[in-house]
């Protein structure tokens, strides 16, 4: 069992920063997911972990001890990569063994490790073929069983299922899952899902230009978001952000398309962001407080459910439904208490009393 600490972890190519006092800790046997946008930083704080990039400032920490003069090889870690970087040369086994040779293991502990991963990973009967021989999926699996095979303190994992077409990637998300059940071991795991993300993690680290937004249960980041940019980049479709200017708040009401929105517990006195998800959007009545008249611009049809793209007097609003029949949608309602508020810099605005 293992815990991971990063202290005030800085890192910058040149003059751009690309991490900025990343501190958090991960107790032992955790999931934690890096999540961001493109360029965010994720994947440079795996390669930081690994020992494959230098830190600038701060410190990693492996059960208290400290890994950043380490070089790769003594930190205890398995490293998973998008492009599964497997040996042509060499079959399943072989690659699935190379690192044990590498650490001159003898050749019974090596051949019941690889056997033993083999057997976990359903990949028994490919031992003898070579990575062209495999299936995207395959060569994934063949990638996390070399892993295994070392016995990690921490696996990290880099985009591993990008290459993948959209029923390989949920098929190996559970894999994935179920592999973490079965060992228990801590695992980094680094995607610009949040499908990935929410369905993988016990927690998500949401970064942004090298800073964490939020570090939260996937339920807490869907439901408790810290700030707009969370918000709109944790759901699908994103929450639906109206900006409202000081003109439309008076004596802690709010005048909102006709509608009066009571600000009782708030304490807003200037311009405000009003946030509500797509889903909690009813096309029907349902005796919610709030009503709306909208214009339908496009319907996109997911068979299960559907996505509308409507607007309300210039304003575009986004709706999630499972209704079958939509016909003449001229109205939707929602309830005040599925409203989220935030200030004029996008941070979460939380009732005071």
């Amino acid at each position: 069992m293992s815990k991971i600490e990063f202290r005030n972890i800085n890192k910058s190519f040149g003059e751009n920063k690309v991490i900025n006092n990343f501190n958090i800790n991960i107790n032992s046997g955790e999931f934690v997911v890096l999540v961001g946008p493109s360029g965010c930083g994720k994947s440079t704080l795996l390669r930081m972990v690994s020992g494959l990039e230098t830190i600038d400032q701060g410190e990693i920490l492996l059960n208290d001890k400290i890994l950043n003069d380490l070089i790769p090889s003594k930190r205890e870690i398995a490293m998973v990569f998008q492009s599964y970087a497997l040996y042509p040369h060499m079959n399943v086994y072989e690659n699935m063994s190379f690192g044990l040779k590498m650490e001159n293991k003898n050749k019974n502990q090596i051949d019941k490790k690889v056997k033993e991963a083999a057997k976990m990973l359903q990949i028994e009967d490919l031992l003898e073929r070579k990575p062209r021989e495999l299936s995207g999926g395959q060569k994934q699996r063949v990638a996390i069983g070399r892993a295994i095979t070392r016995n990690p303190k921490i696996f990290l994992f880099d985009e591993p299922l990008s290459n993948l077409d959209a029923a390989l990637r949920s098929e190996m998300r559970v894999e994935i899952s179920k592999l973490h059940k079965k060992i228990n071991t801590n695992m980094i795991y680094v995607t610009h899902d949040q499908v990935e993300a929410m369905t993988l993690a016990d927690r998500i680290v949401i970064l942004n230009k090298g800073n964490i937004e939020q570090f939260s249960t996937p339920n807490e980041v869907y439901s408790d978001p810290n700030n707009v940019f969370v918000a709109e980049f944790i759901g699908t479709p994103k929450m639906n952000i109206i900006k409202l200017d000081k003109k439309y708040i008076k004596s802690n009401i709010i005048n909102f398309f006709d509608n009066q929105i009571h600000l009782d517990g708030y304490d807003i006195k200037d311009e405000v962001f009003l946030g509500i998800r797509p889903e909690h959007i009813d096309i029907n009545d349902n005796n919610n407080n709030i009503k709306l008249d909208i214009k339908v611009d496009l319907i996109e049809n997911l068979g299960s459910e559907k996505i509308i793209y409507a607007s309300i007097k210039n304003q575009e609003i986004r709706i999630k439904t499972s209704e079958k029949s939509i016909k003449n949608l001229k109205k939707i309602s929602f309830s005040q208490d599925n409203i989220y508020f935030f200030d004029k810099n996008g941070n979460r605005l939380r009732k005071t009393t």
